[in-house]
Parts: structure tokens; C-alpha cells; sequence
């Protein structure tokens, strides 16, 4: 044993495990009377949020709530959806925020699979909620939060939120809560991944992994204590991609929002003086092209994260023109949310509108509080040549990778294997060093022994003027193999036909990458807006 081991081991006075309940706890100390959410009519200061919170807590306590179990919750982003992401951690129970947009039986699924507890569901769901609890073979305690900002008010449990709150001990301490938090390993959350085929996989995430992420938010989207948070993210979503504890640890403004409508976000913009919002590229596309008369801007330009699928740099301008910066960041279910972030260099202002946007649309350098992000071969996990070029897969190691997957060894064996997440994403790595996804490993296109990146016919479909939204998939072909097809939604009003698509296309890409079937209409999505890929391929299989 080294001498600098030797009689000095871990001692509670220098050894505390990491865990984001502290910030409410620290925000609560040092900013009582600043406001921390704000819904509608109702405000909460920091001390009021941590009031409720530990009432939360507290009440699920004396409701036989204890360490390892856990608690779900189908909520919309409210404040009660804050307060358990605070609340249910403090018991050292694990939080299992559902998906609302999923149907009866997965969410069904998902509560017998996590083993629920209590479900604590708004009652804007009670009807999808009604169906899943049909389909349980088990008791669950059931308690309504019912918010007077949605309008519904069917009950289904035998109590309500606000009860319940009233049962509970509002004066929990920091070391009280950290009794239920004895290892920075131990699960604080459950989230299901969205699966196009089979049952979702339930990614675990702990306490460690839950503070880091959310300093590495603060830091790279400099979250302040005088920032404005909109909520325009799912807090469901990788629980809010860990905001939901980011925007506390500034001791910044939560700023709660039912409903993502172009509309009331420009408005809540405008009232509250926003400063940070993230949102999936649909997002972003549909602020972009909301009509001019309600598009409102800030008293200065508001930073907005996007992620998932890479956002079309033609979007980027667009969200530039009203008032947005935008910074991009990729990750996963499996990775708390953001793990990559596009950070510009200095030299990109210089650059020509085009060709920045462009760079802005890679994925980036690794999160500060993530230990590893590289494009490796996918069959020996070797650095591939930092030269644009050379095609492995994104794989990704350290302290903000989940557990991994509930009830699942093999597939936690197959996704992180041989030390690192294997993401299934397909990119090359520039001189830079910056990553730049091509394309998911399934959905690469190989047309007469060409690869064809189905983002980058995406990108350039964007630039036709007339399109809304675009996705590419592959359709069989007896001569080539596969070859691209193109799926477009029209912005409002617009009018197209197959042939200038092509025409558009060819003056600006190779032409074997030009897609020679181009389809008209509504994109699939799935439940987190993501298009549905699949869908597509099915669908582009039966075109003659």
C-alpha cells in the first residue's frame, strides 16, 4: 500500500457522495426569496421549492417509500415534475419519468418492468393512465396531481398531489436527505429508451453521474442566477437532459411550460425575458417557421441547445435571423442526454454563413465532465485517421454513462462491452478533432457500392426553399442495391413535384447521391418526435 493510502481512508468529513439534491438545498440557502418556478399564475420561491419538495419526500416516506423503490410519475413540465426530481432522489428512490406520448400498453409495460410503486400522473393523462392500469397485474398507490393550467380534472387515484403534500415534513435537512444517499452509485432515475421494435430498454442512471452532467449543462450553456429557463424540452427526456437539476444548481428561473406551441413560447419569451431553452431540431424548425406575426424576440439573444439528429444548417440561419444562438449537442438515453457540445472556434465568425453553419452542425468535442468521446472501427475499437473522412462508429466512456439496463445483462454486455458505449452512430473525426456523425450504422445507404450519408441529402433538402421538414431512406434498386428516397413535408402553402426536388438536388450533389424517388406528405414520428426511419423504409419498399 502506498504511503499516501496508508491509515488515510475515506472519512465522512472528505468523502461526501455526489448527488443533485444538493443544489436545491444549497439554492434554497443562499437565495431564499428568489423565484425558482414560475407556471402560469403560480410562483415558488427557492425556499418554497425546497418546502415542497421535502413535503414530497417526506409523505412518500410515511406511504412506505423507501431506498430502491421506486416512484413514477406522468407529468407535463410543472412544478410537480421538479419537485419529484428532487423529492423521490432524497428517499434514495429511483424516479421513473414516463413518456406521455406513449400508448396504454408500453406504459403498462414500463410499470410492471420498474416496479413501481406509486404513480403520481397528471390529469391531463388520466385516460392513457386509465387503459395502462387496466393492464397491471399488481397494486400502485395513484395520486392525481391536478393542475388547474391544463383543464382536465378526471381522477383516478385516492388522493390528490397537494394532499399529499400536506402530510409531509417540510423541514428535511440536507443530512437527513443524504441518509437515503449513501453511494453516488446508486440508481437515482429510470428512463426508457423510445424503440422502434420490441419493448423499450430501461436505462439507469445514478447520483453521480446525475450531478455531473448537470454541471457539465451549466457550464456549457452558461447558465447563470439571473437566467431564464423555458422549459420547451420534455422533462421526461433524460430527465430533462438533467436540467431539471442544471437550472438549480445556477439558482436560475424555471420558467414551466405545458404545451410546446410557437405561440405561447414567443410569448412567455417576451414576458419573462428568456435566456436558455433547448428543444429536439423539430423544435427549432417549427420556431423557424412560425408565422412573423407572433415571432417575439428577448431584450438580447437567447441561447437554445438542440440535439438528436444533427439540425440542418439552413435552420440554424433560420433560428439565428430571430434571435437565437444555437449550440449543438449530441447524446443519448444512455448518456444522460448532451455528451458531445459544438463548441466554436474562434475563427468561425469569419467564415461565410454557410460554411459556419455548417460547422456548427457537427457533434462536436466531448462534454468537460465526460471522459471520452472518439470515432473508433467498429470491429477493433482503434482511433480512426483524424481526416473527415475515414467512416467508425461514435463510442463514448465515463462518469455520465447509465448503469445500464434494467433487467437486461446481455444488452448492457453488447452496449458497453470492451470499455466504452458503443452509440451505433456512424461519423468521421476532423483535423480538429471534432466529430461529425454520417449517419445511424442501419440507416447508411450503399448505392452500387457507393456510401451515401442520409444526413447529407437531408441537409441539402433542407435548402429547398419550399421544404418543412425532410427525411432519407433507402429503397431497393435491381440495378445499384439501394437508392435514396425522399420523404418531404411542404411548408404551409407551398407546391412541389418530384422533379424540382431532383433538379434542386442534382446542382448541388453528386448524383449518385441524388434521390431518384421523392414522396410528398406528413413524416412519421415516434413518441419523442424523432422520425420514424423505419416507417419510411417500409414504406419506400412497396413504391414501384
Amino acid at each position: 500500500m502506498s504511503i499516501f493510502e496508508k491509515d488515510l481512508p475515506a472519512l465522512a468529513a472528505n468523502h461526501v457522495p455526489l448527488t443533485p439534491v444538493s443544489f436545491l438545498f444549497r439554492a434554497a440557502a443562499l437565495r431564499p426569496q428568489h423565484t425558482a418556478v414560475i407556471h402560469g399564475n403560480r410562483r415558488y420561491s427557492y425556499q418554497q421549492f425546497l418546502q415542497r419538495s421535502c413535503q414530497l419526500a417526506s409523505a412518500l416516506a410515511n406511504r412506505g417509500v423507501k431506498k430502491g423503490d421506486c416512484v413514477a410519475i406522468m407529468g407535463a413540465n410543472t412544478p410537480e415534475m421538479l419537485e419529484a426530481h428532487n423529492a423521490v432522489p432524497m428517499l434514495g428512490a429511483v424516479l421513473n419519468s414516463l413518456n406521455v406520448r406513449l400508448d396504454p400498453s408500453t406504459i403498462a409495460f414500463i410499470l410492471e418492468h420498474g416496479e413501481a410503486k406509486v404513480l403520481l400522473t397528471d390529469t391531463e393523462f388520466s385516460d392513457t393512465v386509465k387503459s395502462a392500469l387496466e393492464q397491471l397485474n399488481r397494486d400502485i398507490l395513484v395520486i392525481d396531481i391536478d393542475d388547474t393550467e391544463s383543464g382536465f380534472d378526471q381522477k383516478l387515484g385516492s388522493l390528490d398531489y397537494e394532499t399529499l403534500l400536506s402530510e409531509g415534513d417540510p423541514s428535511i435537512s440536507m443530512q437527513g436527505a443524504a441518509s437515503g444517499i449513501t453511494d453516488e452509485w446508486q440508481a437515482i432515475s429510470l428512463l426508457y429508451t423510445s424503440g422502434t421494435t420490441g419493448n423499450p430498454k430501461g436505462c439507469v442512471y445514478h447520483h453521480r453521474g446525475a450531478y455531473l452532467n448537470a454541471m457539465g449543462n451549466l457550464i456549457t450553456m452558461g447558465v447563470q442566477k439571473d437566467s431564464r429557463y423555458l422549459w420547451t424540452l420534455p422533462m421526461f427526456h433524460c430527465d430533462g437532459w438533467t436540467f431539471t437539476w442544471a437550472v438549480t444548481a445556477a439558482m436560475a428561473t424555471h420558467v414551466c411550460l405545458r404545451k410546446v406551441e410557437p405561440e405561447s413560447i414567443f410569448n412567455l419569451i417576451e414576458e419573462h425575458d428568456v435566456t436558455h431553452m433547448c428543444g429536439a431540431p423539430i423544435v427549432l424548425n417549427m420556431l423557424a417557421n412560425a408565422p412573423k406575426e407572433i415571432q417575439k424576440k428577448a431584450s438580447r439573444p437567447i441561447e437554445i441547445a438542440t440535439g438528436g439528429a444533427a439540425p440542418p444548417s439552413a435552420v440554424i440561419e433560420a433560428m439565428e435571423a430571430i434571435g437565437f444562438n444555437v449550440t449543438h449537442l449530441y447524446g443519448l438515453t444512455e448518456t444522460y442526454g448532451p455528451a458531445t457540445v459544438c463548441i466554436p472556434q474562434d475563427d468561425w465568425p469569419d467564415l461565410a454563413l454557410n460554411d459556419r453553419s455548417a460547422r456548427m452542425a457537427r457533434q462536436g468535442v466531448g462534454y468537460l465532465t465526460l471522459e471520452d468521446a472518439q470515432i473508433l472501427d467498429s470491429d477493433s475499437a482503434q482511433p480512426t485517421p483524424n481526416d473527415g473522412e475515414t467512416l467508425g462508429e461514435l463510442m463514448i466512456r465515463g462518469n455520465t454513462v447509465m448503469k445500464g439496463y434494467l433487467k437486461n445483462p446481455d444488452a448492457t454486455a453488447e452496449a458497453l462491452g470492451g470499455g466504452w458505449f458503443r452509440t451505433g452512430d456512424l461519423g468521421v473525426q476532423h483535423p480538429d478533432g471534432y466529430i461529425e456523425i454520417k449517419d445511424r450504422a442501419k440507416d447508411i445507404i450503399i448505392s452500387g457500392g457507393e456510401n451515401i450519408s442520409t444526413l447529407e441529402v437531408e441537409e441539402t433538402l433542407y435548402r429547398f426553399p419550399k421544404t418543412l421538414e425532410a427525411a432519407v431512406v433507402s429503397k431497393p434498386d435491381e440495378k445499384c442495391g439501394e437508392t435514396p428516397c425522399a420523404f418531404i413535408t411542404l411548408k404551409e402553402g407551398e407546391e412541389a413535384d418530384a422533379a424540382e426536388v431532383i433538379a434542386f438536388c442534382k446542382s448541388r450533389l453528386a448524383g449518385y447521391k441524388v434521390p431518384r424517388t421523392v414522396v410528398f406528405g406528413p413524416l412519421p414520428k415516434t413518441s419523442t418526435g424523432k422520425i420514424q426511419k423505419f416507417a419510411l423504409r417500409d414504406q419506400a419498399r412497396n413504391i414501384d
